[in-house]
């Protein structure tokens, strides 16, 4: 991915996003032909001049300082996210060739990944990577999504662009295919060339009209806690608490694990799905 048209565009979505309201600014002019704030307007509010502020939306991050990039966090009102993202597409823009070419994400499971997961006896987990593959799970994690580990390549986000199955699994599918593009925009900006990332979203790009359009956006956000509300094909409807973490020793893994509160509907759903994959006939049940 070019790095230059990475940086051009997202501080171009991010600019029309700030109106001058929002930023503190009187605005006179009554008719404004842009969306959100002047370029002149970020710069005054960056304290850098317009002159470097526009090679700076043209792509140009290189050599753009720690303090340049707060005072720019700043003036786009960026959240954590957004800032994270910023300063890992500087952090590429400044990287050597020899480091734009190194993989930073790790895409294979050591054994003792998966003795964790088994531990894991009451609530589903799952290890997927940071392009949405679906590693490894316990066995009520593989029963929970059990239609995207019957993919030949279980991936999250394929299954939730290019499989009609989605729309009923995810009862709340637009707001997960939001999640899916904002985490692999924010990939694409720590691991640019990331070869595999690349051909997922060039597929991806051509399949869904859906995600075309969320790519586009440049939104990014960290999705690391919250609710998944499914339509499972066995039990019927959940609705889960999830906590992800990134595993420390193996860079771009990420633990999930999902539960669900103590009484509920859910709750006896949960316990019946794990009875099925529990049960000889599991394999038909889930297919």
């Amino acid at each position: 991915m070019d790095n230059r048209s990475e940086v051009r565009e997202f501080l171009t979505t991010r600019r029309a996003k700030v109106t001058p309201a929002q930023a503190g600014l009187p605005d006179y002019s009554g008719h404004r032909r842009v969306p959100g704030l002047r370029r002149e307007e970020v710069a005054l509010l960056a304290g850098v001049s317009v002159d470097y502020y526009i090679r700076l939306e043209r792509g140009s991050l290189a050599g753009a300082s720690e303090a340049v990039l707060d005072s720019l966090a700043r003036a786009l009102q960026l959240d954590d996210a957004e800032t994270a993202h910023l300063v890992d597409l500087a952090r590429s823009a400044n990287a050597s060739p020899v480091v734009r070419r190194m993989r930073t994400s790790s895409d294979r499971l050591r054994p003792g990944l998966q003795r964790v997961l088994d531990a894991i006896t009451d609530a589903p987990a799952v290890i997927t990577t940071v392009r949405s593959d679906y590693l490894a799970g316990n066995a009520l994690g593989r029963a929970l999504y059990a239609p995207i580990f019957a993919m030949t390549r279980p991936n999250g986000a394929r299954f939730s662009f290019l499989d009609p199955a989605a729309l009923e699994f995810y009862a709340e599918w637009e707001r997960v295919t939001q999640e899916v593009v904002a985490n692999l925009r924010a990939e694409a900006g720590r691991s640019p060339n990331d070869r595999h990332l690349v051909e997922l979203v060039g597929e991806l790009s051509l399949g869904s009209e859906r995600f075309r359009t969320l790519w586009a956006a440049h939104d990014v956000r960290h999705h690391r806690a919250g609710t998944k509300r499914l339509h499972h094909p066995v039990v019927g409807e959940l609705v889960l608490d999830y906590e992800a973490m990134e595993l420390s020793a193996d860079p771009g893994l990420k633990l999930s694990v999902f539960t669900a509160e103590a009484g509920s509907a859910s709750a006896d759903a949960l316990r019946l799905l794990g009875a099925s994959a529990a049960s000889p006939d599991a394999h038909r049940a889930l297919s």
